[in-house]
Formats: C-alpha cells, sequence, structure tokens
C-alpha cells in the first residue's frame, strides 16, 4: 500500500485547475499540489498523463469521466476516508466549470471532507478579460442545448436577462449556434475566443451577420467561448434594435446628457442601465 504523506490535513480534496491550452498557464500551487498528494482523479488520464509528463509529476492517477463518475467517485471518497489526499482535475481548465467533477465535489460534502480550491486557469473569464463589454455582471450558460428547436426556447429564455451571456460552443455546431442567436437578438454584437492559449488563438469581434458570414466561408475550428454582447431583446421590449437605436438618437437630439438618458429609458423600458449605457455610447460614435 502507498505509504501516505503528512503534508496536509488528512483526507483533503483538492480542485486544481490545470491549463486550457498552453502546459505553462498552471500555478506554482497547482504544480506543488499534483506532485504532493497521494492521488489525482482525471476526467481523463491519458490527456492528465501529457501534463503530467510535462512536469515530472509522478502520482498515481483516478479515472472519473462522465460515464463512470458516480462509481468512480465512491473509490475517490475511500481513499479520501482512509486518510489520503486527492486532487481532482478536469482535462483542460476548471472542474465542474462545464466539466464532471460534481458527484465527487457532492459525496466529498457529504463526507465532511475537506475541500480546498485552487484559482487558475478557465476559458470563461480569459475570454471575458479581453472582452470590451461592461464586467459588472454577466451570465455563464455554458453548452446550449443541441437541438435547434430547444436551443432557441433557450436563448428566448436567457434575453430576458440584462447581462452579457457567455457561452460554450463546438465546432460542429456554432454556426448553427450563431443563426439561432441571430432569430433571438437580431444583429447584436458578439465576441468570439476560439482556442484560447493555443497555436491558433484567435479572438474575434463581430455583429452576429459578420460572424455568420465569416463561419460561413471559412470552417470552423477548435472550441468556442462567446459573448453576447447586447442583451436588449425586441420581444421583452416590443422594440427591435433598430427601434431602439431610432429612440436612443431622438433622445440624443434633444441634447440630454447620456447619463439622464440612460436612466430615463431605464425606468421606461426595464432595462439595465448599465448596459443602456453603453450602447448610447455605441450610437452616438455612429450618428
Amino acid at each position: 500500500m502507498q505509504e501516505k504523506k503528512t503534508d496536509y490535513n488528512a483526507g483533503t480534496l483538492y480542485i486544481c485547475p490545470t491549463p486550457i491550452g498552453n502546459l505553462e498557464d498552471i500555478t506554482l500551487r497547482c504544480l506543488r499540489i499534483l506532485k504532493e498528494v497521494d492521488f489525482i482523479a482525471a476526467e481523463d488520464t491519458r490527456v492528465t498523463k501529457k501534463l503530467l509528463n510535462f512536469y515530472n509529476i509522478q502520482t498515481p492517477l483516478i479515472s472519473y469521466h462522465k460515464f463512470s463518475e458516480k462509481k468512480k467517485s465512491l473509490l475517490v471518497i475511500e481513499k479520501l476516508r482512509e486518510n489520503y489526499n486527492v486532487a481532482l482535475v478536469s482535462d483542460s481548465g476548471t472542474p465542474l466549470i462545464s466539466d464532471p467533477g460534481k458527484e465527487v465535489i457532492s459525496q466529498a460534502i457529504h463526507n465532511n471532507i475537506p475541500i480546498t480550491p485552487l484559482p487558475g486557469p478557465s476559458s470563461l473569464t480569459c475570454a471575458l478579460s479581453a472582452s470590451n463589454i461592461i464586467t459588472d455582471g454577466f451570465l455563464f450558460y455554458g453548452f446550449l442545448p443541441k437541438t435547434y428547436k430547444q436551443k432557441k426556447e433557450c436563448l428566448n429564455q436567457l434575453s430576458q436577462i440584462n447581462y452579457p451571456i457567455i457561452i460554450f460552443e463546438s465546432p460542429k455546431r456554432v454556426l448553427n449556434t450563431l443563426e439561432c442567436l441571430k432569430e433571438v437578438y437580431d444583429n447584436c454584437n458578439i465576441i468570439i475566443a476560439r482556442e484560447l492559449s493555443k497555436i491558433h488563438e484567435e479572438i474575434l469581434y463581430f455583429s452576429l451577420d459578420n460572424a455568420i458570414n465569416h463561419f460561413t466561408k471559412i470552417e470552423p475550428r477548435g472550441e468556442f467561448t462567446i459573448i453576447i454582447e447586447h442583451l436588449i431583446s425586441p420581444t421583452q421590449n416590443h422594440l427591435s434594435i433598430a427601434d431602439m437605436k431610432k429612440l436612443i438618437a431622438n433622445s440624443l437630439a434633444t441634447g440630454n446628457s447620456i447619463s439622464s438618458i440612460a436612466k430615463e429609458l431605464s425606468q421606461e423600458l426595464n432595462i439595465s442601465k448599465n448596459e443602456l449605457y453603453k450602447l448610447i455610447l455605441d450610437i452616438q460614435e455612429e450618428i
């Protein structure tokens, strides 16, 4: 049986974010813990092994992918209850952020096992930091439903939220998702972050029309993080985006300040003042 280590409190579960692309994007603390824990619970041991080999880490691995998570989580909990320390990792980024791991965490909480989360890589915050939107609030949804009907129903619900929405998408479904977004949000602005931290990293600032045109001509590749910028839904306020812009342009023509226009229209249309403020600035530049 493997000798137990004494560097940590007995039976601690460490949530360890791993690089989303570039293997250098990992914290020193995370590397230390991956080396010193007794076991690493990995979504895919083959993927995690590449990272461990890169840093010459020999810690034994336990697989817990989504198809065996319930069964394997019991093994992880058993190790923790035997006073072994375990690091939980996904293939990339932070566990549980559109990745498996929930069952392990739930069982750890149920068994009163200490949990220590580590900060680290996430395509969500990485993409958001490169955006030009107001970030005092946003909603992260993850992957949308696969069928077009379910996707549209979901987006119609999300359109009622007056904050930027961040979603993940695969290359095979991204064009379909962009077309669905167009139906719900008209020609709003979006930020598309593709292959973040990898060789072919690309961050694109598009209107939906331009994004659809771009990926109709160029085959989508890699993993996509999409930020939907202007969340003023036509159905929510019974106004089209064009009508909304016309209303704002008329208000600007009166000579009132942007802040007063944003405050007045926010109350009238039940729209976030911050989102309106940015929309007014954009329209002011177009006039």
